[in-house]
């Protein structure tokens, strides 16, 4: 079964950075593309960024673009989040995500394989 485990949450001020990763174990397809979610309290689900197998082609959410930055190291097996200005209303449990189709989809319906999630919780 694969496993996906995030990494680098935790609490910032405003305006701070930090950075998430997402290792993948166990997989047993040999491409697919990556992607980023989180979830605020009493709020549904959202897209955050995507990223292909070669890193060749990304997607982002309007409200984190010019701020967050999206990247993989395939030899490691981990994606990453890259998160600066972070903003209160970037509060939320943030997941990982594994999509074998290899696209960089924007809905939750196209990953197959998720993460437990990491807690990022920005004061102002």
């Amino acid at each position: 079964q694969v496993q996906l485990v995030e990494s680098g949450g935790g609490l910032v001020q405003a305006g701070g950075s930090l950075r998430l990763s997402c290792v993948v174990s166990r997989r047993t397809f040999a491409v697919y593309s990556m992607g980023w979610f989180r979830q605020a309290p009493e709020k549904e689900r959202e897209f955050v960024a995507a990223i292909t197998w070669r890193g060749t082609s990304t997607n982002y959410a309007d409200s984190v673009k010019g701020r967050f930055t999206i990247s993989r190291d395939n030899a490691k097996n981990t994606m990453y989040l890259q998160m600066n200005n972070l903003k209160p209303e970037d509060t939320a449990v943030y997941y990982c995500a594994v999509d074998p189709d290899n696209y960089v989809a924007a809905t939750s319906a196209n990953y197959d394989y998720w993460g437990q999630g990491t807690q990022v919780t920005v004061s102002s």
